[in-house]
């Protein structure tokens, strides 16, 4: 009767452990989905070109000039 009783304690053991596995694996991808969001806004913002610049006599706005001259 006592291996019994063991069997059962372990049994619901590896049940609550899979359950705390689940859920630190769904809290991993969340925070890999987010980051990898964050990347991809990140590029797609620096992949837009440079920066405008009002021209000031013609109120055009045109691609800031650097001053690397």
């Amino acid at each position: 009767m006592p291996q019994v009783i063991v069997l059962l304690a372990a049994g619901a053991g590896l049940l609550l452990a899979r359950k705390w596995f689940k859920t630190a694996q769904d809290r991993v991808a969340a925070d890999l989905r987010e980051a990898r969001d964050a990347m991809a806004e990140h590029q797609r913002r620096e992949s837009l070109g440079t920066k405008l610049e009002q021209d000031p006599a013609t109120g055009i706005y045109r691609p800031q000039q650097s001053d690397l001259s």
